[in-house]
């Protein structure tokens, strides 16, 4: 599988990450199959999180067997100092590993959020403590709706090494504030800031809970995705294509495999085609920002 710089952290990443929230669907022989699985294709960049049910306990036991070969992304809810210090050991002991090699504010959505992260007793005190001792490697930040309160972000914190934010071609193709990643996109460029895409298989919002239960929807994601393979194949050659680092699969295990195959046979996709295909999607509802709950 291609691999990419990310940013300027010396990490190569697969084009595909492992969005390791699949895991927390299966039992742990199957968490074990999947681990394998998408290591046997490559992929060498994992992303895990607290909020993510038992995720980072199922991860566990491959984890450490092939500590080496997993480039350990994580994250955290937690603004200030006493909750972000707390949710970072629990982490580790859960994972069962002495360091995580990107940590990740979660879910950034005010800019109430970014001025306790950022302020005397905030989580950024934390990370970088951590990062003296040897604890965790990068420091990186996760936003669902908001491109201007990661730009924020990268003025603020000067020693931010990556973003990871929605792209799709929804999104791309709608020209207003709250959606225009592109400015995102082109800012971690310059700065040689890595990115990570998400919901780059997003369809669209699930119907309402009257129309469709939440028991009743055929997969786990809190969006609905597309879910055959020449849509998947299709979503991740456009997300690939725009200058993202790496893209994230969606967190339903049954979507894992064909994104697996879509990233293994990843070969570009044309301007002409991707101007097409935002032409083709740009009315459509978005998932982003209209929910931003993971």
């Amino acid at each position: 599988m291609e691999t990419r710089p990310l940013g300027d952290t010396g990490q190569e990443s697969a084009v595909m990450t492992f969005g390791a929230i699949a895991l927390n669907w299966l039992e742990q022989e199957g968490a074990n199959q999947m681990v394998e699985l998408v290591l046997d294709h490559g992929v060498n960049h994992f992303d895990v999180a607290p909020t993510y049910g038992d995720a980072e306990l199922k991860l566990g036991p491959k984890l450490r067997q092939h500590r080496d070969d997993i480039f350990l992304g994580c994250k955290t809810q937690e603004r200030d100092y006493e909750g972000a210090k707390r949710k970072l050991e629990r982490s580790l002991d859960r994972l069962g590993v002495d360091s995580i090699d990107l940590h990740q504010f979660h879910g950034l959505e005010y800019e109430e959020e970014l001025d306790t992260i950022t302020g005397d007793g905030g989580a950024l005190e934390v990370y970088r403590e951590a990062k003296a001792e040897g604890k965790i490697d990068h420091i990186g930040l996760t936003s669902h709706g908001d491109p201007d309160l990661i730009l924020d972000a990268i003025d603020r914190i000067d020693d931010l090494e990556t973003v990871m934010f929605p792209y799709n071609p929804v999104v791309a193709g709608k020209d207003d504030a709250e959606h225009d990643y592109e400015a995102v996109l082109e800012r971690c460029e310059a700065e040689g800031i890595g990115t990570l895409g998400i919901k780059a298989f997003a369809k669209g919002p699930w119907p309402s809970t009257d129309e469709l239960p939440e028991a009743d929807r055929p997969y786990a994601n809190w969006y609905e995705p597309v879910d055959s393979p020449d849509e998947i194949r299709e979503r991740f050659d456009f997300a690939a294509s725009r200058g993202l680092d790496t893209v994230v699969n969606p967190g339903d295990p049954k979507l894992v495999a064909m994104v697996l195959d879509a990233a293994s046979r990843y070969e570009g996709m044309d301007e002409a085609r991707q101007r097409a295909l935002i032409e083709e999607l740009r009315h459509e509802d978005s998932p982003v920002p209209e929910q931003l709950h993971h």
